[in-house]
């Protein structure tokens, strides 16, 4: 695929947010711009409004339609803002370049307003041209906007229109142009085949990456999204692979008489963080990717296990059974002194860093119940997001807005499937797939 690329590049700043989220929509007795507001109430989403595109070529007609429909599903899906239908508005958009007529959306309490152009130039070309609109301040909030690329890659190019409308109205990084690997199931349970598969963040796009031979486990992104970390069973025992996705070549990594398992990226995707299990004793090691240097990090008669760096790479969450019970600890990346931060009732496990570094994601198993929760890198301010029979395996958006995880329900016709939960608790969603999924990770970066 041909890279896609903005003109201006120049977004709105990135700024953080506060764990407690909810979404204040700025109305007509506003002094400031538009923005969404992170605060602790719990107020409606954001209306705003996307009128048809304007085809300004007669092949990009459908397409136009297609585009709008993926900027409201993405926008929409967030939680953080709520469409005004077609069939409301009284006005559309016919020339791209005209005035609008503000006073006909303020009717209809349109507080953003985002209007395009797709046109088709030869070979297929796709360009869009889009506009965004602070309704009330009747003031363009992104003019001369513009996205490019082949006719195939028409949904990147709209999940790329709907970040930058995210990011200028929440000041916070989009997650919407991004993949996840995920392990694609089919079968009864029991006999389950298992492969290796990408797709977008909204389930589209499904692409295998590995037959169903032998059973794979856990994927993980590398930083820059052109790699998978994996745990494959095909030579008997689990063992560590890595997969490059544009060459699709692999190569195993940890060449061991044991087992190894659990793997992930360092942030500078050189190293992996990785469990071995060696004489009956499992512990954290981290191998160069480039030399096969291979150094242990801990050293104990414990379990340790499901090891995440922390953003900038300095220390390392994990899980342990060392206090009798498996719990979440932090240690320095380099191994020494670790520290237990999980300190509720039940179980803790397989700990992430959130990409911001200010979180860490986990599952908690408590009275024959399964959660999704957040906790500070401290263990303080520990909040549970899900209940179930079965929630495993969180992973980060890459703006540490949302998490995905998988859900498997109960029975013997008890199957595992993907969802999405904002870290405030809210939005819940089932992420469609083309079959049963498991263990996802959601890309960093996506080329």
């Amino acid at each position: 695929m041909r890279p896609l690329h903005v003109l201006p590049a120049a977004l709105a700043a990135i700024l953080s947010l506060f764990l407690a989220q909810s979404v204040v929509a700025q109305g007509k007795s506003r002094t400031g711009p538009l923005r969404i507001e992170i605060t602790n109430g719990v107020i409606e989403p954001m209306p705003f409004a996307v009128p048809a595109f304007v085809a300004t070529t007669a092949t990009s007609q459908q397409v136009a339609k297609d585009i709008v429909g993926v900027i409201v599903s993405d926008l929409t899906g967030s939680g953080l803002f709520r469409e005004i239908p077609p069939n409301a508005q009284i006005s559309g958009i016919s020339n791209f370049d005209a005035p609008v007529q503000f006073a006909d959306w303020q009717a209809i309490n349109a507080q953003a307003l985002v209007t395009g152009a797709v046109s088709e130039g030869l070979g297929g070309r796709l360009t869009v041209k889009f506009r965004l609109f602070d309704v009330f301040a009747q003031t363009s909030m992104g003019g001369g906007l513009q996205f490019s690329g082949g006719r195939k890659d028409w949904r990147r190019i709209a999940h790329k229109v709907a970040d930058t409308v995210y990011s200028r109205l929440t000041g916070e990084q989009g997650y919407f142009d991004s993949r996840v690997a995920f392990v694609s199931e089919t079968g009864p349970k029991g006999q389950r085949m298992r492969r290796l598969a990408l797709m977008d963040y909204d389930g589209a796009n499904y692409r295998a990456l590995t037959d169903d031979r032998s059973i794979v486990l856990a994927p993980r992104f590398s930083p820059d999204g052109t790699r998978v970390l994996y745990t494959s069973y095909e030579t008997g025992t689990p063992q560590v692979f890595v997969l490059n996705t544009r060459t699709m070549r692999r190569r195993r990594l940890a060449d061991t008489k044991g087992m190894s398992f659990a793997p992930r990226f360092s942030p500078d995707g050189k190293r992996v963080l990785l469990s071995l299990s060696e004489a009956g004793n499992t512990d954290l090691y981290v191998e160069n990717l480039a030399s096969g240097k291979r150094t242990r990090l801990t050293v104990a008669p414990s379990i340790e296990t499901a090891g995440s760096f922390s953003p900038d790479g300095k220390q390392i969450a994990f899980e342990s059974d060392r206090s009798g019970a498996q719990q979440i600890y932090i240690m320095p990346a380099g191994g020494g002194e670790a520290q237990r931060i999980s300190f509720g009732a039940g179980r803790y496990g397989t700990p992430v860093w959130s990409p911001r570094g200010d979180l860490i994601a986990f599952t908690n198993i408590n009275n024959g119940r399964f959660h999704i929760g957040v906790m500070r890198v401290d263990g303080s301010e520990e909040r549970l997001l899900t209940s179930s029979f079965l929630d495993e395996g969180p992973t980060w958006a890459p703006n540490g807005r949302v998490l995905m995880f998988f859900r498997e329900t109960r029975g013997v016709s008890g199957a595992p499937s993907i969802y999405s939960v904002d870290i405030s608790g809210r939005n819940l969603k089932k992420i469609p797939t083309p079959a049963y999924a498991s263990d996802p990770s959601w890309s960093r970066e996506r080329k």
